[in-house]
This record gives C-alpha cells, structure tokens and sequence, in this order.
C-alpha cells in the first residue's frame, strides 16, 4: 500500500509540473493547431432463421481530437457502442493523452508496453511516461484492468461473474534500439467487495505481482543476443489463510503470500544474425512454467518449452526464400498423463520472371506425437498425426494507356494423417483446391471489373465434400476528382456432400462511398444472401433463408487554426 501511494503521489506531481509546462509554453506558442476526426457508424441485420448471430441493430459514435502547440500535444478520444445482443450494456470509452516533449500522459482507456509475460492489455485510469530521445526511459500507471460483472444471479440472461480488478505497474530503462536494459513491475489484484455474496462463494479473487527484466547487446553489427525473462508470484484465492513466516513477511505491504499463491517463471532468449541483405536468421528458445499467470494478460499458454529457427535469404535478384523450425513439447514437471511435442516446419520461395509475371510457392507442415507422462503411453490410444500442405501461385499484370489486367492462379494440397497403426485412416482428410482469379481495368470509364472461381474437394471420415464458389464484380469512380466510387459483388456457391445432401446460396451486396472537399466521407452499404439451411443434413431443395444487412457510415476530418480570438480556418 505505501508503494501504491508513493506511485499516485509521483503521478501527480509530474502531471502537475507538465501542466505548469504547458501552460507557459502556451503563451509564448504559434496558432493552436486542432486536427481531428467524428464519425459513426450504424448498421442493420436481419434473418429469417433468427438473430443470434449479430444485434439486430448497431450504433458507433466516435471522435477522435488532436490539440498541438509547438512541443505539446494532447491526444482526446471518445468510444461509445451499443453492439451487444440484448442492448443492456452499452459501452463507452474515453481516452486522453497529453504530450510535452519527452512527456507523455495517460488519461482514460489506454495501453502501454511492457514485457508480453507482464501486461499486454489495457488499463482505465492514469499514468505517464517519459521517453528520452537518447537513452532512459520510464513509465507509470494505475488503473481498472477489467470492469466486474455483477448481475442479478436470478436472471436467465446473468452474464459470467468477475470482480473488479486493479492494478499498477512501473516500467524503467536505459539504452537504444540496439543496445538496452529495461526492468518492470506489475501488482494487480481483485476488489472483492466488487461482487454480491451470491457471487464470491462462487469465484475465488485472484491477485499477482510480476517482475521482468528484458534486454539487448549487439556487440558486432551482423549479431545481436536480446532476453526477456519474467518471474510471477500469483495467488489463486485471496480468501485462502496467510503464510506466517519471516521470508513471506518481505512483501508485506505489496503481497499477502497464502496458502494458495505461487512462484513461477516464463523468458525466452535469441540470437539473430544478419548477413547485409543477403541472409538473417534468428534461433529462439523459450520456456513457460506450469501455471505461470499473469494479471496483466488476455492469456498465456503455460508448461512447455520451445526451439525456433527461422532463416531468410536473397541469394540472387528477384528470389527470395524463406524456412522455419519450431519444436514444442510440455509436461514441463513430468506430473501430467502424457507428454506431447510438436514439430512446426515450412518453407516458401517466390521470384519475379521479367516485369510481367510473379510465381511462388510453399511447403508446410506439423507433426503431433504422444509419449509418456504419468501414465504409459499404449499404441491403441497414442496420438501421432502429421499434417502438410503444398501451394503453388503463379501470377501475371500487364498495364497499358487504356487497360489494365491481372491474372492469378492457385493451386494447394492438404494432407492430415494419423499415424497410429491402430486407428490408420479412419480419421485421415485430404483436401484439394484450385482458384482462378482475373481483374480487368477500363482507365476511359474509371472502372474496374473483377471475377473470382475457386473449387474444393474434401475426402474424410467416408465422406467426399465438394465446395465451389464463383464471385462477379465491378467498380467505377464518378467526377473529376473521383469522388464518388459505386461498387458491385454477385457470388454464387454450391456445397455438396457427395450422394448425400446439397446447399445452394446467392447474395449479392451494393457500396457507394462519396468524399466531399476531401473532408465529409459518406458511404452506405447494402446485402442480401439467399441460402438454404446450414446444416447440410437438413436443408431444403430450394433457397429458403435470407440474411439482410445494411449500414450508413459518416466521418468528418477536420483541422482548425484558432489562437488569440484570430477567425478558425477549415480544411
């Protein structure tokens, strides 16, 4: 709590000193200078066979204001949405960044970057930053990582409980691009008072400190060795009884060590080595312990250890390659029923024939396999699968004073097989597809038509699918300055499960987008697509559900002059 404290204290007294900046360099300034950005967006669904997929309606409001003065400028933005299913939980999202020079403030929904093992998410609340344009760098926050779900338990549309979770963190460094040192801290925690009694014998509040240390050397110009390692104290119920001993009391203060917290590491490390332009590559090791949490990320895939090559070349003009290597295995403990790797590995070349004609082509593939953790691995249950996949994509463009054209080719083979010598083939899928794609542009009408084919066949599991889509389209500009563009899209597709079933669809959607003095931005968009059921063991002869989508979008970019009482000039 005092180093909580003593980091609000610190927030504000740089706040207050930047805005004393602020203030003087004000004065003494050119023209305040405005530049922003208003718009909504608001569209409409509608289907026959229900409207559990989208809200029947949606609205976006959102304004986006830039305030500059010579060395300071000050970011503001502002979010609302109603796009929720049952339109009971509108959300709004207000944002503010200040900057003077080196200085950078946080007000509002923000993000800053910290260590991927640290915090990868946004905050809603306060903090600062500052960026030394040579070496040392710093930053500070504190803020509502996520909002708490507390609805009524009674109700049948009660959404999934979570209490309201707070946190802080600091982040300090020193270095350049090539060279740096950088140390950061996280605290966060769940406010338990947050949720309804209801709701607490149900969730356990979670709380957490990480620390990570991230650096970089680059001794000789063609290597570099950059880490990034992080260490968690995390604790999964802080309803659980504390630890009394003399090592947990240490953090008393920041970190209440219980019964049900925990230690834990996550880093990697890489060297990468670069050759001019003529090669880099790079190797990567990484490790993630189990149960290694961070308060401060979406999520994060724990108990494995990882080893990636990845190597790109040039060795003559116009050819390129590339290759990747990735092994990943878990039951880092040896406390799980099995144990399982995986080899990720691809390779890709593409090259450029004269001035007309582009060719490229990949190769790649995973491997699966199973082994023993707790429990011994037997040969009627073992999981080994292996899945590889070849494309070939060759291309032409030819321009000319009147026309222009463009044509693609493409060809791919998926393979997913099972290796096991018990259960060989009745699991295994083999996919083929083509695709021709052909654009044609008329420079006299200002208009450009386009057209798309593409076929799929399926084998697996005893059955053939078989998919084939055809997609028309045409688009033209309007006035001098091509302010207007109209756009057009047809598509057609056939789905069968061979000697079983059939589905058909049609739809087809309409764009007009105007630009008006370069500022006003309308557009208005409409669809229809005409299907049988989804479900191709059920579907009808005849196309009878219907999607109906439409949206009406409008956004302003303006920029204002404006100081001393002096007349705005707009752009």
């Amino acid at each position: 709590m005092r180093i909580r404290n003593k980091l609000l204290c610190l927030l504000a007294t740089a706040s207050l000193a930047t805005q004393a900046q602020n203030i003087s360099q004000i004065a003494q300034s050119d023209p305040l200078i405005m530049t922003g950005v208003v718009g909504t967006r608001n569209t409409y669904y509608h289907s026959s066979v229900g409207d559990g997929y989208a809200a029947p309606m949606s609205n976006l409001f959102y304004l986006n204001l830039n305030i500059n003065y010579k060395d300071f400028s000050m970011p503001v933005s502002f979010y609302f949405t109603n796009d929720n299913l049952d339109f009971n939980h509108p959300h709004v999202s207000f944002s503010l960044n200040p900057r003077y020079k080196n200085w950078t403030g946080y007000i509002g929904r923000n993000s800053m970057a910290f260590s991927n093992y640290v915090m990868n998410m946004s905050f809603n609340g306060v903090g600062i930053e500052y960026n030394d344009q040579h070496s040392f760098h710093f930053g500070a926050f504190y803020g509502v990582l996520r909002n708490a779900i507390n609805d009524d338990p009674n109700s049948s549309s009660a959404r999934y409980p979570q209490y309201k979770r707070l946190g802080w963190g600091v982040k300090v460094g020193y270095g350049n691009s090539n060279n740096y040192i950088d140390l950061y801290f996280l605290r966060a925690y769940d406010r338990l008072k947050s949720l309804d009694d209801h709701w607490q014998q149900r969730l356990a509040p979670q709380e957490n400190i990480v620390v990570g240390l991230k650096g970089s050397i680059r001794p000789i110009q063609w290597f570099s060795l950059t880490g990034n390692l992080a260490t968690s104290l995390f604790t999964s119920d802080m309803r659980i009884e504390q630890v009394k001993t003399e090592q947990a009391d240490k953090w008393g203060g920041i970190f209440d060590t219980r019964y049900s917290s925990m230690a834990r590491l996550a880093g990697d490390v890489s060297a990468t080595f670069t050759l001019k332009n003529l090669l880099n590559a790079s190797l990567v090791y990484r490790v993630i312990q189990p149960d290694y949490t961070s308060l401060g990320t979406y999520y994060m895939a724990n108990n494995y250890q990882s080893f990636g090559v990845n190597v790109s070349a040039m060795p003559v003009q116009n050819l390129t390659l590339m290759g990747t290597f990735s092994a990943q295995s878990d039951n880092l403990t040896q406390k799980q029923l099995y144990t399982t790797r995986g080899f990720v590995y691809s390779l890709m070349a593409s090259t450029r024939i004269g001035q007309h004609f582009n060719i490229s082509a990949g190769y790649n593939g995973y491997t699966q396999n199973q082994g023993d953790g707790v429990v011994k691995v037997t040969d009627s249950t073992k999981v080994n699968r292996v899945m590889r996949s070849f494309s070939l994509t060759p291309s032409a463009s030819f321009y000319g004073e009147e026309m222009t054209h463009s044509i693609s080719l493409s060809a791919s083979l998926t393979q997913n097989r099972d290796r096991n010598k018990k259960t060989s083939g009745n699991s295994d899928v083999t996919s083929k597809a083509v695709g021709l794609g052909y654009t044609m542009g008329v420079m006299n009408w200002d208009m450009d038509f386009m057209a798309n084919l593409s076929h799929q066949v399926s084998s697996g599991y005893k059955n053939k699918y078989i998919s084939s889509i055809a997609t028309l389209g045409a688009s033209r500009s309007f006035f001098k300055d091509k302010g207007m563009n109209v756009t057009l899209n047809v598509n057609f597709c056939m789905n069968e499960l061979e000697k079983k079933t059939k589905t058909f669809s049609v739809g087809g959607d309409l764009s007009l987008g105007y630009t008006l003095n370069r500022v006003h931005v309308f557009s208005v968009m409409a669809g229809v697509n005409k299907y049988n059921d989804v479900n191709l063991t059920l579907q009808g002869k005849d196309p009878d559900a219907m999607d109906i989508s439409a949206s009406l979008n409008y956004t302003y970019t303006f920029s204002l002059f404006d100081m001393g009482g002096k007349a705005g000039k707009r752009y």
